[in-house]
């Protein structure tokens, strides 16, 4: 067992939902944790509820609300990918109610900045995407390359289009940066373009952050659960 028991509240990654994490509960139950895996508006389960008005703000309300009716104190917020957006709003907005804020592969905006002005290079090719389908939703980016076959069915079935206004969406910090602990978990098999390696080094060069590798690729929650957990344990530990 570890330490004391915590609650991991995640923030999931773009055109996924918490079913995604399914791997995880287990590990995270045997660990003496507990995970809370909502989904956010229009993804997973609440597919039927995509609309053109999705954008970030959505989604940080809905893991906002998940904090107030199930009455959380003292979480651990832990937000993978495009989810690093997602908790940075939640964080700054939940300030008493969240204890520590960790970064899975993630995006880590400063107040007015949206996720394409951390990954530009997606901005037009999502947008063409966007406008080819219909009109307001981005098709999936493929899993990692070294997902298992079972796997990819698994997600590919699953994952849905998403609001492009999620990517465009500028993020308003009410407070300015997040005071709790952050811990950073950098995922070092890369593809081409390395998209999270600006995160990793502000988290090994600003104050107020612990930093971690993990030998995997983008979605280990998928692909490394084991690893991944071991991490998750010694940040909280």
């Amino acid at each position: 067992m570890a330490g004391r028991s915590k609650i991991f509240l995640l923030c999931h990654g773009a055109w996924s939902g918490g079913w995604s994490w399914k791997k995880m509960h287990p590990l995270m139950a045997q660990a003496g944790h507990r995970l809370v895996a909502p989904t956010y508006t229009g993804l997973g389960e609440r597919e039927h509820l995509a609309s053109p008005a999705v954008d970030l703000e959505t989604h940080i309300q809905d893991i906002l609300n998940v904090i107030k009716f199930e009455d959380f104190r003292d979480v651990v917020l832990l937000g993978h990918s495009y989810g690093g957006m997602v908790a940075t709003g939640v964080a700054d907005r939940a300030r008493g109610y969240v204890s520590q804020l960790i970064y899975l592969d993630a995006f880590v905006p400063r107040d007015g900045q949206s996720l394409f002005d951390l990954h530009d290079a997606g901005r037009e090719p999502m947008r063409k995407a966007a406008a080819a389908g219909d009109g307001y939703r981005v098709p999936p980016n493929p899993p990692p390359a070294d997902t298992p076959q079972a796997d990819l069915r698994w997600l590919d079935d699953r994952r849905v289009d998403m609001s492009i206004k999620c990517f465009e969406t500028k993020l308003k910090l009410e407070r300015g940066e997040p005071s709790m602990p952050r811990s950073y978990i950098y995922c070092k098999r890369i593809p081409p373009g390395d998209v999270f390696g600006q995160f990793a080094k502000r988290a090994k060069s600003e104050d107020g952050w612990r930093y971690f590798e993990l030998d995997a690729s983008h979605a280990p929650n998928v692909t490394a659960p084991e690893a991944l957990m071991g991490v998750l344990n010694e940040i909280v530990a």
